[in-house]
């Protein structure tokens, strides 16, 4: 049985594996904005493409590849409790405290509670819990549930499309929305337990590759910003509200410090699940919020100051939390 420093070894190395692309294709995003290598347009054309293209591929080949009956286990009640939580708390205190509409306190509730399972939380798993079965778990769940409640509320707060009436909006947003469209095709491929051609998959896995890399480019791109505000880490984005580092810095601290912290109580004194699952369940809770936050906000029209910002210094800060829970909840096992 490996003693505690080759644990905490294998975390750390873990948590660099998974931070290092996250970093590294961003910087060259930044760095192609900065040169204006990929022209004006760049970062909507590649955002658009991610949105309506590789993302719907990718969630189409997992979800239809998946069992959602995974849900019922126990950890995934910790994990679905504190995501919950902290989603709501991020969407009121964005409503009450800084005056944010329906449509934004939305992305302020996924900036707060919406963690990036698939980069960076797959290499995490595999390398710290030894299999990423929960973390895949995790990704089906904010898929086929909490992304279909955010872009309901972005639908209905930002009144896009020719359906103006909230009951046909409501009915045809799937239709309209390519995100839940994958979500629900993969689901009923799935559900009737059918064999996709080969050829189909593999072009599914292919375009769906392009996603995560696309998306981390596209970020990139955005952090570089227009001619007002290039280079500043807390910016507007030209729509004339600057996202506060009070409000960056809210959304951070209950991402990076109370979602965990309220998936441990979850998971510990409540549900007295073992120490591998408490491990998992916190590791999990404790992953930065994923870019999908500002890519929903960038689709939408939005102020993408707050997503933008809470993805960069929410990775930099998850590195300390990740490891201290590494740390803590590693050495019982």
């Amino acid at each position: 049985m490996p003693d505690r420093a080759t644990r905490i070894m294998a975390a750390m190395h873990a948590l660099l594996s998974g931070f290092a692309p996250i970093w590294i294709l961003t910087g060259i995003g930044y760095a192609a904005g900065r040169t204006g290598l990929l022209g004006e347009q760049a970062e909507s054309v590649l955002g658009r493409f991610v949105f309506h293209v590789a993302m719907p591929a990718a969630l189409f080949t997992m979800v239809s590849g998946s069992r959602p009956a995974a849900f019922a286990h126990p950890s995934m009640v910790a994990f679905a409790a504190g995501t919950a939580l902290v989603s709501a708390l991020g969407y009121a205190v964005g409503r009450r405290f800084f005056g944010r509409k329906r449509a934004e306190a939305a992305i302020s509730g996924m900036a707060s509670g919406y963690v990036n399972s698939a980069n960076l939380g797959i290499p995490v798993a595999v390398h710290v819990l030894g299999d990423a079965s929960f973390v895949a778990q995790v990704i089906l769940f904010q898929v086929l549930l909490v992304s279909p409640v955010v872009l309901t509320l972005l639908d209905s707060g930002t009144h896009r499309g020719p359906a103006a009436g909230g009951l046909r909006r409501a009915l045809t947003m799937p239709v309209r929305n390519p995100i839940i469209m994958a979500s629900l095709l993969g689901v009923a491929v799935s559900a009737a337990g059918w064999r996709l051609p080969t050829a189909v998959t593999h072009a599914c896995d292919v375009l769906g590759a392009a996603a995560v890399p696309t998306a981390l480019i596209t970020l990139g791109l955005s952090l570089y910003g227009g001619p007002a505000g290039r280079g500043r880490l807390v910016a507007g984005d030209g729509t004339g509200r600057v996202t506060g580092r009070t409000e960056v810095g809210v959304a951070v601290a209950l991402k990076t410090l109370v979602q965990p912290l309220v998936a441990f109580l979850v998971a510990g004194p409540l549900l007295r699940l073992p120490d591998h699952q408490v491990l998992a369940v916190v590791l999990c809770s404790a992953l930065p919020t994923a870019q999908n936050a500002y890519l929903y906000a960038r689709e939408y029209g939005m102020d993408t100051g707050l997503a933008r910002n809470s993805v960069v210094v929410s990775t930099v800060v998850s590195m300390g939390t990740l490891s201290f829970a590494a740390w803590v909840l590693g050495s019982s096992r």
